[in-house]
């Protein structure tokens, strides 16, 4: 009776993920959360490795919200310190990383606090912080563990670049940019992608196994909109959020722009890979404070996470 029960709860399982994450026709946008569902900061999403969506700022600010399904959102945790979180990464051991840039801080919530219904705020750790950070912006991760932060001064249109070694350790990695913000790194971790939302450049640079960056080159300059975050698909296309355009620029590694996918709304934020193959698109989009979701043609880089 409980490998019967035990079977079809499982069979109950993939068929609602199946339901759930369906893959529908390519770049074809549609809601995946409702309007007002987030508020305006809507930012940072990230899928773990049990599919679950993070979304900061659900309801209220300082708040991040976990989408088990379409319009299916519950609270996770309520930010303590009057935190209010922006970029979020998963590990690969499903620990997660919350860009908290009213406090200066880099926080992490382990993978053991994660499968509590509701995480309470002893359980977040600052991970990393510096009193010289503007406002720790997005993040990216390497397959080792090594994390980079734009960090923009929005006010003089001016950024940062920083680093965080496996040892807690910040490293000020460049000054003195123009408003730092998308980041990302390419499936083979050998290239670091950092865009600056007001100039509309994407930068490249090289990257080592100890996280240090080289040989800056432009990838892409835009004439016009904004640039936000960015995510890279294992093929190692950039997908970029363009604020203001209500697209998502999709650009070769050679910084060739090969498409742009059409959403429904004006104001994408950010964007995160999720679903069962990995190919299903969720943006975050700021002043709807919704979500929407596309089919992409290939998996996201994190997916093999």
């Amino acid at each position: 009776m409980l490998l019967s029960m035990t079977r079809l709860f499982i069979s109950a399982l993939m068929l609602m993920s199946f339901s759930i994450f369906a893959s529908s026709e390519l770049y074809q946008a549609q809601d995946w959360v409702l309007d007002d569902t987030f508020t305006q900061g809507i930012e940072g999403p990230a899928v773990d490795k049990r599919g679950m969506l993070y979304v900061v700022n659900f309801a209220k600010q300082g708040t991040i919200g976990r989408i088990r399904a379409k319009n299916n959102v519950e609270l996770f945790i309520q930010l303590p310190e009057n935190s209010v979180g922006n970029g979020i990464r998963f590990d690969q051991q499903g620990n997660m990383y919350i860009a908290d840039y009213v406090n200066h801080n880099i926080l992490l919530i382990d993978h053991y606090a994660q499968n509590q219904a509701l995480v309470e705020p002893r359980h977040i750790q600052v991970y990393a912080h510096s009193p010289l950070m503007y406002q720790p912006n997005d993040l990216a991760i390497m397959d080792n563990g090594i994390l980079f932060a734009s960090d923009p001064n929005w006010a003089k249109n001016t950024g940062k670049l920083w680093r965080v070694n496996g040892k807690r350790e910040l490293h000020l990695l460049e000054q003195d940019m123009g408003t730092t913000n998308g980041i990302e790194v390419s499936p083979d971790n050998k290239i670091l992608y950092v865009n600056e939302s007001v100039q509309r450049n994407i930068w490249r640079y090289d990257i080592n196994e100890q996280g240090k960056v080289s040989n800056k080159r432009l990838l892409i300059q835009f004439a016009d909109f904004g640039l936000d975050g960015m995510r890279t698909d294992r093929a190692g296309n950039l997908l970029v959020a363009r604020y203001g355009k209500g697209v998502i620029a999709i650009i070769s590694p050679e910084g060739k722009l090969i498409r742009e996918v059409n959403l429904k709304g004006k104001y994408p934020t950010n964007l995160a890979f999720g679903g069962i193959d990995g190919k299903q698109v969720f943006v975050t989009m700021q002043k709807r404070g919704a979500i929407e979701m596309f089919t992409h043609e290939w998996p996201g880089r994190s997916f093999k996470h």
